[in-house]
């Protein structure tokens, strides 16, 4: 099970920080890549990056400079940081996990982000 925690509610150029934490196995399994994906109101779903097993990141080019992706495997969770927070950030964001070669196979719940003053 995969289940994201983090704030409701951010204000325009605050920093986004969203922790997924992973029960039923660990992160640091070989060949399992967990992802952070968002859907704005409207509209599809949108990959922003990914942590694998290794702890090798990987970003969404057009969110690579706003995004940073860690874990703690002592916890067993990941966790997204995104800076620089705008209205067009309102989306929900879910965390996922891929097996290599495989769908999208586990999904949080997703939680609800609106950015406004």
């Amino acid at each position: 099970q995969l289940q994201e925690s983090g704030p409701g509610l951010v204000k325009p150029s605050q920093t986004l920080s969203l922790t997924c934490t992973v029960s039923g196995g660990s992160i640091t399994t070989s060949y399992y890549f967990w992802n952070w994906i968002r859907q704005p109101p409207g509209k599809g779903l949108e990959w922003m990056g990914t942590i694998g097993y290794d702890g090798i990141t990987y970003y969404s080019p057009s969110l690579k400079s706003r995004t940073s992706i860690s874990r703690d495997t002592s916890k067993n969770h990941f966790s997204l940081q995104l800076n620089s927070m705008t209205p067009e950030d309102t989306a929900v964001y879910y965390c996922t996990r891929l097996a290599i070669g495989g769908p999208y196979d586990y999904w949080g719940q997703g939680t609800q982000v609106t950015v406004s003053s």
